[in-house]
């Protein structure tokens, strides 16, 4: 179980989430602190990501409740646009729209919720560019001309274009090399640091969770089956735990 936190920026009960006669969330419970990047991990197909897509509001809920920054996005409605402003999400591939430049993509929550001339907004963008170690040429190439990596950057630009207190990142190494995957690991503690975000990051990556997370949260059969440091994990005896943090992959990050 995890265990509860005074003043969560995330709070999260009682979530159930169904397809069909499937059910992937079951009474859910977990809070995330604010400042830290809590590393949110399980097995294949258990619903990690439907989590992160359940509370911004893309899969709807069975039962429960969800609060960020205090307020519940379902009785405070009318505040829910206020919190919505407040936070940025990179999705598993980035996510960008092909049809649109990198400038534009970063500049797409701004037109949405901003009123502030183009002048700006390309300020803004360079500045987002530069901050997730872009060049600013790559403004106006399309998502078609950029590596994996450079899609992963600029869907983080456009997470942080609203200066965000609080960033979703699903599987923001996947598909990544190695070294590409540490460099945007040590690209968001960088900027979790310096910006004060709060970050929930979905993964699967153990040298993500080493080297990035402050905490780790653990998907299992529909629930949170376990909460804390990667000391925590490595001295538990839940089976999933013990495989995933002792078996071979783990002993080349373990060493």
């Amino acid at each position: 179980m995890a265990p509860e936190i005074e003043n969560p920026i995330i709070r999260v009960r009682d979530i159930t989430v169904q397809f069909g006669s499937t059910r992937v969330l079951d009474g859910l419970n977990l809070d995330v602190k604010r400042g830290e990047i809590l590393g949110f991990v399980g097995p294949s197909g258990a619903g990690k990501s439907v989590l992160t897509r359940t509370i911004i509001g893309l899969v709807p809920k069975v039962a429960g409740s969800i609060e960020v920054f205090g307020v519940d996005l379902d009785s405070n409605t009318a505040q829910r646009r206020n919190v919505e402003r407040r936070w940025g999400v990179l999705f598993q591939q980035g996510a960008l729209f092909s049809s649109l430049t990198v400038r534009q993509n970063i500049q797409f929550p701004m037109r949405e919720y901003l009123r502030v001339s183009q002048r700006l907004m390309d300020e803004i963008t360079m500045a987002k560019l530069t901050m997730v170690g872009l060049k600013p040429e790559v403004a106006e190439r399309f998502p078609s001309e950029l590596s994996g990596g450079m899609i992963k950057r600029v869907a983080l630009a456009r997470a942080l274009s609203l200066d965000p207190d609080l960033v979703f990142l699903d599987e923001p190494t996947s598909g990544l090399d190695p070294i590409g995957a540490g460099d945007f690991d040590e690209l968001v503690r960088t900027l979790q640091r310096t910006l004060g975000l709060t970050v929930f990051m979905v993964t699967h990556d153990l040298d993500s969770l080493y080297t990035a997370c402050d905490r780790i949260a653990v998907l299992g059969n529909g629930k949170i089956i376990a909460a804390g440091s990667i000391a925590d994990m490595q001295a538990s005896q839940h089976p999933w735990l013990r495989q995933y943090f002792h078996g071979k992959r783990a002993r080349a990050v373990m060493t």
